[in-house]
């Protein structure tokens, strides 16, 4: 089976130094957790975050029941 797992991350995002933080939940896929977490501040940064501490990282194990992370599966 060559099908990567989706792997959710979940943590607080910046848009400046300081700022008011805002949860975000994010969904990828990646190799291995390191890329996992190089990917997701990528993303952040280019969304125009400064800063960013992502709290738990975790592979997803089938489709997710809830929102809003079915449909950001769903794409």
């Amino acid at each position: 089976n060559d099908e990567r797992p989706v792997t959710i991350i979940t943590g607080r995002a910046w848009k400046r130094k300081g700022g008011k933080p805002e949860g975000v939940h994010l969904m990828l896929v990646a190799p291995d957790d390191d890329s996992a977490v190089r990917r997701a501040l990528e993303s952040l940064a280019a969304e125009g975050y400064a800063e960013a501490e992502l709290d738990q990282i975790g592979d997803l194990n089938g489709v997710p029941d809830e929102e809003p992370h079915l449909s950001a599966y769903q794409g």
